[in-house]
């Protein structure tokens, strides 16, 4: 679809939003107490998160490629994938749509805040928690090495994954085919353009598989700490939190435990700038 950038960077931002409304707005149902989802378990948000990347994904993919995430921009970015120019006014509608999507999750969810004694599960509710963490100072340590690892090994698949499903669809290999015959005289765009109707089932089901690839990850590398795979998705939420008042959150609304907040804002970009290229390098050579 051909919209201006400024389009594409509001997309940017509702795409975001939708992210956190279902994503955290499924762990908000799942852990805040006195809700008709309270203790539901660990599969329904994994699916909140899925269908929560999956649903943007099919509305706005080809708006502005649904990048939702700052890690995945720059990795984009950094192998020229992605214009830098644009690199930035993409984060910040990122960053902002993270915070107005969990402002919506505070807003439905704001007596069970109130009503929730745990305060993990408030934090929990905005970012990303370590299981490891006990609240001593002895437990960071290894709540910090723990997240390291689960955080880059989580967004790599996750950045490597979502850049085969979408790049290495079914049917793929007729647009090569069509520009090598025509000796590169047409984009790709234009062979694109012009075969879409065939192709545009197989780039749906990519979509699909992006949502589902985020679901089986928060399944099986959710245990550690959630994960967040998502700079904005951690630290726009976690802005909010560490600003709104318990007369808001409730009484045991916790610190916003500042000490790992870089854990999950550092290291999905790392992994995505190595994901990234290193499906470049081995695909789109």
């Amino acid at each position: 679809m051909d919209v201006t950038w400024t389009v594409k960077y509001l997309t940017e931002f509702i795409a975001t939003a939708l992210l956190i409304i279902l994503g955290n707005g499924a762990v908000a149902n799942v852990d805040l107490k006195g809700t008709k989802g309270n203790n539901s378990g660990w599969l329904v948000i994994a699916f909140g998160y899925g269908l929560g990347v999956m649903m943007p994904a099919l509305m706005f993919g080809n708006v502005s490629g649904n990048h939702i995430n700052p890690a995945f921009t720059i990795g984009l970015a950094v192998s020229g994938l992605f214009p830098w120019g644009h690199v930035l006014p993409y984060i910040i509608a990122q960053l902002l749509g993270a915070m107005f999507g969990q402002l919506v999750v505070v807003g439905v969810y704001q007596p069970y805040f109130k009503k929730t004694e745990n305060p993990n599960h408030i934090l929990g509710s905005f970012s990303t928690i370590s299981a490891l963490d006990d609240g001593t100072k002895e437990s960071q340590k290894a709540s910090l090495f723990n997240g390291v690892v689960n955080e880059f090994v989580g967004s790599f698949v996750l950045f490597f994954g979502a850049l085969a499903l979408t790049k290495n669809y079914f049917g793929v290999e007729i647009i090569s085919k069509i520009i090598n015959q025509s000796g590169g005289t047409v984009s790709t765009k234009e062979v694109f353009d012009s075969v879409s109707h065939v192709l545009s089932g197989s780039l749906s089901v990519a979509h699909v598989g992006v949502g589902f690839l985020v679901l089986v990850l928060v399944i099986s590398l959710g245990g550690p700490t959630g994960p967040a795979l998502n700079p904005a998705r951690d630290l726009g939420p976690r802005i909010l939190h560490h600003f709104l008042p318990k007369s808001v959150l409730g009484d045991a609304k916790p610190d916003s435990k500042w000490w790992y907040a870089w854990v999950p804002v550092i290291i999905p970009i790392l992994a995505g700038i190595i994901a990234v290229m290193a499906f470049k390098y081995l695909y789109m050579k």
